[in-house]
């Protein structure tokens, strides 16, 4: 069992589990009872996305510098009560749960869920490759 970590809206692999949606909106023009058809996701948890702020910060940033900046401030976010114990909850369930979660975004790298992934990893999570 693990957690892997996903993009959104891209066909499930065999074993993925639950899929939860950490992004801070539904996708547009989907019917809400065409996300989990439509390979969106199965359950909505924005409590992991970034702020709206912090999300325009990362979709603006073009120097080293400006994502830092974003790294910076969605990690304050997640360093949260809720957020922190949502993440720690993630991470013991990967040890006993099938499930992944993800964002929109195509390049992981360049999103907030690869600084996810590494908080779930730093909280021990099992992360399938």
């Amino acid at each position: 069992m693990s957690i892997r970590i996903v993009r959104l809206g891209t066909p499930r692999t065999a074993g993925e589990g639950l899929r939860i949606g950490t992004v801070r909106r539904p996708p547009r023009g989907v019917p809400k009872t065409e996300f989990a058809s439509q390979d969106w996701y199965d359950v909505w948890y924005p409590n992991l996305a970034p702020s709206a702020e912090t999300m325009k910060l990362g979709q603006e940033a073009e120097t080293p510098a400006q994502w830092n900046a974003f790294m910076r401030k969605y990690k304050a976010e997640m360093a949260e009560a809720d957020a922190s114990r949502s993440i720690d909850l993630l991470a013991a369930l990967s040890h006993s749960a099938a499930f992944s979660v993800g964002c929109y975004c195509e390049d992981e790298s360049r999103c907030h869920r690869s600084l996810l992934r590494g908080l779930l990893a730093e909280r021990g999570a099992d992360i399938a490759n």
